[in-house]
């Protein structure tokens, strides 16, 4: 399978990528939507992740949000994997038009990757309710700008809200057209790390029209039947055997 992939990837112009969780998780980032994720929430602050993840949740008790988000979504050690590497390597050779991502931790652009679509945003960008200024992650991390786990603007004093997108609200307009417009111009389309469970993102799918639909998951996905190439192995494992 591993050459049937890198026979893929030679023949390959316009390449995009769409990724999920399981491309972070091998860099130390768990997914707070597994088993083990889910029981720490809910033992812990007895409420689901999904749920203190919301709008409604960080409007009614943003202390608590903070508290879960900070220690639970933040992980300023992690590194790019060879996932991330891989695919910056592809956009350097001219190969990869695009990374589409649902993980939020940067490490995309961390590896060197430049045309980067995050779907539901980043935590490296955090901005000021109040008078819209603009902080890194490092500022609302400090505890010293914080009224207990909240973070404060220190122009106008309201609260600062990471660039994340939370439960309920919209996906970035600009963001979408221009994975959609990626995904559709691209001749392979790789999916990497993800069950595609998660919507709007997993529907972007249905805009490729390429030659090649690639996946690379551990577990199996709704689009298995519907690919040219199922590998059941780690992402960073197989792009790093294939690429670098």
């Amino acid at each position: 399978m591993y050459e049937e992939l890198k026979k893929i990837l030679e023949e390959s112009k316009k390449i995009v990528f769409f990724g999920g969780a399981g491309v972070s998780t091998e860099s130390g980032v768990p997914d707070f939507r597994s088993e083990s994720g889910l029981y720490q929430a809910q033992s812990r602050y007895g409420y689901s992740p999904e749920h203190m993840l919301s709008r409604t949740f960080y409007e009614q008790s943003t202390e608590t949000f903070f508290d879960y988000y900070k220690n639970n979504l933040i992980y300023r050690e992690a590194r790019p994997n060879k996932a991330h590497l891989a695919l910056a390597r592809l956009e350097q050779e001219g190969k990869l038009l695009a990374v589409v991502t649902q993980n939020i931790d940067g490490l995309h652009q961390l590896a060197g990757s430049k045309r980067v679509y995050e779907l539901h945003g980043s935590v490296l960008r955090n901005t000021c309710t109040g008078c819209g200024a603009h902080y890194e992650l490092d500022y609302i991390m400090d505890q010293e700008n914080c009224s207990g786990w909240v973070p404060k603007c220190a122009k106008c004093g309201a609260t600062v809200k990471p660039d994340v997108v939370l439960y309920e609200e919209c996906l970035d307009d600009s963001c979408i057209n221009g994975a959609v417009n990626a995904i559709a111009r691209a001749d392979t389309l790789i999916v990497g790390g993800t069950s595609l469970v998660v919507y709007p993102a997993a529907g972007l799918i249905q805009y490729f029209r390429g030659k090649h639909l690639v996946l690379i998951n551990k577990s199996k996905t709704q689009y298995d039947g519907k690919a040219d190439l199922v590998i059941s192995d780690a992402i960073g494992e197989v792009l790093g055997e294939c690429v670098l």
